[in-house]
């Protein structure tokens, strides 16, 4: 394995594990490889040297904590940005249509909607493949909780 500290044409920093050096350049020139902060797939190799630092490496560990975490913000709005314009919504069928494509009893496809817990834990334990979806910004409130619908108070995102 090889890892890479890679930068996009944003100036994103980020890295990648490869198993090697010509798995990278595969895997660059089919575009394969793109940024988690902006989901650019113009990426190049940087500069990787113990006495070269980034701008963006602060020694001050406050600053970096809230470029990491802004830099989480944004890949976690990019991958609900993605489901939503990807996957079908099946709101509160969610476990039903997941066990319906697990078993076969219709045709694999991307879904989400939601899920109590013990639905979700039910499912994971006869191993149906399955991820919470971040909750979407304009779905919290000021406090950053989830929002509840009018129709029976359920959560908008389990």
């Amino acid at each position: 394995m090889i890892k890479y500290q890679l930068l996009c044409d944003c100036e994103h920093d980020f890295e990648g594990w490869f198993r090697d050096s010509a798995d990278y350049d595969a895997q660059s020139k089919d575009g394969l490889v793109e940024c988690p902060i902006c989901g650019s797939d113009e990426v190049r190799k940087a500069v990787m040297s113990p006495a070269v630092r980034s701008s963006r490496n602060s020694s001050d560990p406050q600053r970096r904590l809230r470029e990491i975490t802004g830099d989480m913000a944004k890949a976690v709005e990019r991958a609900r940005d993605y489901v939503e314009k990807n996957f079908d919504y099946v709101g509160d069928k969610f476990p039903e249509e997941a066990r319906k494509i697990h078993y076969g009893e219709k045709e694999e496809r991307g879904i989400y909607g939601e899920a109590s817990g013990k639905e979700v834990k039910e499912m994971v334990d006869e191993g149906i493949k399955l991820a919470p979806l971040p909750v979407a910004k304009k779905n919290t409130d000021k406090a950053g909780l989830p929002k509840v619908s009018g129709a029976g108070a359920k959560k908008l995102d389990s």
